[in-house]
């Protein structure tokens, strides 16, 4: 997403949300999207076999599967036609999995992959104060060494994911790594604390460090360079796979929105091969990160970790984006569609001739 102009500050819902409680399908969500208020109804218990033809449609479906499942209605929000990014408090530095730690900044993050032979961090927060002052001290904290960050991923070309990554490049030799059309396009627009051009990603690239080896998808959409990953994690000893998906906000253009729906379907598929159960955002305000994040803090100890939803419901996570995406770009042609009649209703209208007054 790209930096907010507005938006409201609210703090992390401090609910006692297990994994369980997240993946439970109850009482209906009233959530407002688009063109109307979302409520479950027509697919009630057929979700995926009912066809979808208007844009209300794919809501009502993406409702229905969220029933009151916060992770899920957050992401409708967040996909939803005039969402305001909001300005979250910063939630304290954590790490989320053994080998995996966040800093924030409340509305976006940075995730650090903590391997044998140092870190890979995917997204540098939104400039080097960011960098400087919370993500270097932040992970100090959690007991990591900011020097021995190898390379910083950046999953998509907008300041408040590449901000940070100058000067971790310059402080610590760290390597930057973008895809090739994000590159051109920071290359074309200059924008203000872009790094320098480094190393490109390519499609399915496989980056080893130590221990650990991630995959990095093309995912463009957001933006036409918008990467997401897939990596290995461990809690308390016991293997899970991640994704992080590298850039939520829909894009205005409708072929823009066509090619983030394209994207999260190839992106479901590999996260399906790849057996996917944890559920990752860099904006955790999209995905109840941030509640969860309070979750984990209060019960670092518990078997549950409230990132490990389960491969099932990551497969559901994409498809209720699916659903949203699909409205978003039906609502766009219905639009056009309305407007296109009444210009040729207000042409084929006879005038009144002007009065002069």
């Amino acid at each position: 997403m790209n930096d907010p102009t507005t938006g409201t500050t609210q703090g992390p819902r401090h609910r006692s949300l297990t994994r369980r409680r997240f993946w439970q399908f109850g009482t209906a969500a009233a959530v407002t999207v688009g063109a109307g208020t979302l409520m479950r109804g027509q697919f009630a218990g057929a979700a995926d076999a009912a066809a979808a033809s208007t844009a209300q449609d794919y809501f009502d479906r993406a409702a229905e599967r969220c029933g009151d499942n916060p992770i899920l209605t957050d992401l409708v929000a967040a996909l939803a036609s005039g969402f305001t990014v909001p300005r979250p408090t910063a939630p304290e530095p954590l790490k989320i999995f053994d080998d995996v730690a966040v800093v924030s900044v409340g509305w976006v993050s940075a995730t650090a992959i903590l391997t044998s032979d140092g870190i890979i961090l995917i997204d540098a927060l939104t400039s080097p104060t960011d960098a400087q002052q919370t993500l270097v001290p932040g992970l100090k904290a959690l007991g990591a060494d900011p020097a021995t960050i190898k390379y910083v991923v950046v999953t998509h070309g907008h300041g408040d994911h590449f901000g940070g990554a100058q000067y971790l490049a310059d402080t610590y030799g760290a390597r930057v790594m973008m895809a090739p059309a994000d590159w051109d396009t920071l290359a074309a627009s200059k924008p203000a604390n872009a790094p320098t051009r480094d190393i490109d990603i390519t499609d399915g690239q496989e980056l080893t460090l130590g221990d650990t080896t991630i995959t990095l998808h093309y995912t463009p959409g957001h933006t036409p360079g918008s990467v997401s990953p897939i990596f290995p994690v461990h809690w308390q000893g016991t293997a899970h796979t991640a994704m992080l998906w590298g850039g939520t906000g829909l894009p205005t253009a409708t072929a823009d929105k066509q090619t983030y729906l394209s994207s999260a379907q190839s992106f479901s598929s590999r996260m399906k091969r790849a057996a996917v159960d944890v559920e990752l955002s860099n904006h955790a305000f999209c995905d109840h990160g941030l509640e969860r994040l309070e979750e984990l803090r209060g019960a670092p100890d518990s078997a549950d970790n409230p990132f490990v939803v389960g491969t099932s419901d990551t497969q559901l996570f994409m498809k209720v984006m699916k659903d949203m995406v699909n409205g978003r770009i039906l609502l766009d042609q219905e639009s056009t569609g309305t407007a296109t009649t009444a210009m040729a209703l207000a042409a084929a209208t006879p005038r009144a001739a002007s009065c002069g007054c």
